[in-house]
């Protein structure tokens, strides 16, 4: 799916990503996180002994939704958007991830603070539908 220039720009004014993964029961998890885009897939990261990890490989079905910083237009509603899709953990690599995502979540040219961090996980969405209120629902 292309991805509108709009939401990856949404992106990188550093909103919490709401990941939504289904834990053994069916019962919904949120966790909060934070996400960019690599080509066409959303990607976030994340360390050892999350439940969500465990979710996604057992059933990849999530949705991610952020909150966007713009004001609700008058009489409108708060933009946001909703990513549904399909989640596949990538073991490793989640220190850079968050290192690149710094800058739009800290400030231009910051790093992640956790330098000791183990090497983590990146959970790769491959997206099947966009909406929301904004610019990037159409």
């Amino acid at each position: 799916m292309a991805i509108p220039q709009s939401l990856r720009d949404l992106l990188k004014t550093g909103p919490l990503g709401h990941l939504v993964t289904l834990d053994p029961d069916g019962t919904p998890r949120v966790t909060l996180g934070w996400a960019g885009f690599d080509g066409d897939e959303l990607v976030l990261a994340t360390f050892p002994d999350q439940p969500k990890l465990d979710n996604i490989r057992r059933d990849p079905r999530v949705v991610v939704s952020f909150l966007s910083p713009d004001e609700a237009p008058e009489g409108g509603l708060h933009p946001y958007a909703v990513i549904n899709g399909r989640g596949r953990v990538v073991e490793g690599g989640a220190l850079e991830w968050m290192d690149e995502l710094s800058e739009h979540y800290i400030g231009p040219g910051q790093k992640f603070w956790w330098r000791e961090a183990p090497p983590g996980f990146k959970i790769h969405v491959e997206i099947d539908r966009i909406y929301g209120v904004g610019p990037w629902v159409g």
